[in-house]
């Protein structure tokens, strides 16, 4: 089933042991477009505002009760790596996720052996230590969208998929050309993302969409 993502904003994120905060972000692969992270905001139980949690610890989330359950101890989320969800991930931070959370924060791999919707062609690069590929969800909003012909419009949100955490689709709100109406783009028709210029390129013209 297909969501919007802002509807998961918000939601409790409820450990073993007890609540641990509310999710605040997610983190996505900018290439597969396949969520890895979630962000939660855990309030004042201690010291640091956000927390970062694999997806493979995390239970369906339960939508009319706005809840995620997660198989971990609110002591291991306490010790979880510090990451600056503020900046995008470096390749160092991305390392020390993966040494702590182990086999969990290899999730994303073992979904799309199992045919998750990844765009045909898209690969897993090999990162420099400067070079980020996870990057905060909802940095891309307000981005303009461009088609090969002009702008088409702003982003507004994202359609997840439940089952793969696979973001599917980018919801547009369009401009004067389609009356102003919000249009849902596939991911597999974005060209690039220019971070610099908060701009997405796709690789389809206006009559195409």
């Amino acid at each position: 089933m297909l969501h919007n993502l802002k509807t998961l904003t918000g939601s409790s994120v409820i450990a073993t042991d007890g609540e641990i905060g509310n999710v605040s972000n997610f983190l996505f692969d900018g290439l597969s477009w396949t969520i890895h992270y979630l962000v939660v905001d855990v309030g004042t139980w201690f010291k640091r505002r956000d927390v970062v949690l694999p997806i493979a610890a995390v239970d369906p989330p339960d939508w009319t009760q706005k809840t995620f359950h997660v198989h971990l101890t609110k002591e291991q989320v306490r010790n979880s790596p510090d990451v600056d969800t503020e900046k995008p991930v470096s390749r160092q931070q991305v390392i020390a996720m993966e040494e702590y959370w182990g086999k969990m924060a290899s999730w994303v791999h073992t979904a799309m052996d199992l045919g998750a919707q990844i765009p045909t062609g898209m690969k897993y690069p090999v990162h420099s230590q400067e070079d980020p590929h996870l990057r905060s969800t909802w940095d891309l909003l307000d981005y303009e969208v461009w088609a090969t012909d002009g702008e088409i419009g702003s982003l507004e949100g994202l359609i997840m998929d439940e089952a793969s955490w696979h973001l599917g689709y980018l919801d547009v709100k369009a401009g004067d050309w389609l009356l102003g109406r919000s249009v849902l783009i596939p991911t597999r028709w974005v060209k690039s993302i220019s971070w610099a210029n908060l701009r997405i390129n796709l690789h389809h013209s206006k009559d195409g969409i």
